[in-house]
């Protein structure tokens, strides 16, 4: 009984936090009335040679790293939520995804930051599952494996901050940020001082043939990447939205962009922006200030649109 109890509430938040943070309907699968892209990923066309990133909202980026597939925090359809009936209660999306889940390559590897309803989307990761059954890795944050367990995965490898382990080939490292990780508000979480059994969030760097790639997952302003300087870091993947008044969750695009230039990448690629209303900020605030203000720190901008891609070289 306290199994099936425990599976029950699984299932019923499997999208993320309660209603009484996230008023809502049921979702339809894709939108009518979608901000339309102006930009579509052409996968078929991508090749081995280099690396391609592509930003399909939110913090959802397909990258070809070179002859890998990787899938970070894949959110696909037109709300996140309570998952209830077979549909998402909660946010819609204000713009849809670059592409769909019948779109995307096979991944070799998904990457969890955290277990929250935007960035560990339960019935995204069930229909990729279901389509490419035990063939897929995935990596989650500390105290998160729950809430995917059940899927069919080739593979589920939890990192704790400062883990590493080579997953389909490539080296990934967990870091820490400053964030919070509880799914639902009732949960024990790392952020609240439960080290040992709560649910913790990453950031994630990928480092394969040479390149390093960090998916900086979702953080506030903190000195926390500051040792990743060291790892010689090319691209960095940045949050630089919902800062307003989410400060102590979120960092905003300036200071997004210092923290990429104290570690020393070469290119910042934003994300965590123009896809749900999280923030008070104006919807197009946080892209126009990342503009204006990367020449600062000598960073380049690889893209700023969703759907866009970034070849490098």
């Amino acid at each position: 009984m306290k199994q099936n109890r425990r599976n029950f509430i699984k299932k019923l938040f499997a999208g993320g936090l309660t209603l009484s943070f996230f008023p809502g309907i049921l979702s339809k699968v894709y939108a009518d009335d979608y901000i339309p892209l102006n930009y579509k990923p052409n996968v078929d066309q991508w090749d081995d040679e280099n690396i391609r990133i592509s930003w399909l909202g939110h913090s959802s980026m397909l990258i070809k790293f070179y002859d890998k597939w990787i899938l970070t925090d894949p959110v696909l359809y037109s709300r996140v939520g309570v998952y209830f009936m077979g549909s998402s209660i909660g946010p819609s999306r204000l713009t849809p995804p670059a592409l769909t889940v019948n779109e995307i390559p096979k991944p070799d590897i998904i990457l969890l930051s955290h277990a929250h309803m935007d960035h560990t989307d339960y019935p995204t990761l069930r229909d990729l599952t279901e389509k490419y059954p035990n063939q897929i890795e995935v990596v989650v944050a500390y105290f998160t494996k729950d809430v995917i367990e059940d899927l069919p995965w080739k593979n589920i490898t939890v990192l704790d901050w400062e883990d590493e382990s080579v997953v389909s080939g490539i080296r990934i490292k967990a870091n820490e940020v400053k964030h919070f990780g509880w799914r639902v508000p009732w949960e024990k979480d790392r952020s609240r001082g439960h080290f040992e059994d709560g649910r913790s969030y990453n950031s994630y760097v990928i480092d394969y043939k040479g390149k390093k790639i960090l998916f900086g997952g979702d953080t506030a302003d903190t000195d926390l990447l500051k040792p990743l300087k060291n790892e010689n870091i090319n691209i960095a993947l940045m949050p630089i939205g919902a800062y307003n008044p989410w400060t102590r969750a979120h960092c905003n695009p300036e200071e997004a962009l210092r923290m990429s230039h104290e570690i020393g990448a070469e290119v910042f690629i934003p994300m965590h922006c123009k896809t749900f209303k999280q923030g008070n900020e104006p919807f197009n605030e946080p892209i126009d200030w990342m503009n204006k203000s990367a020449p600062k720190y000598g960073l380049k901008v690889g893209l700023d649109e969703i759907g866009q891609t970034y070849i490098h070289i």
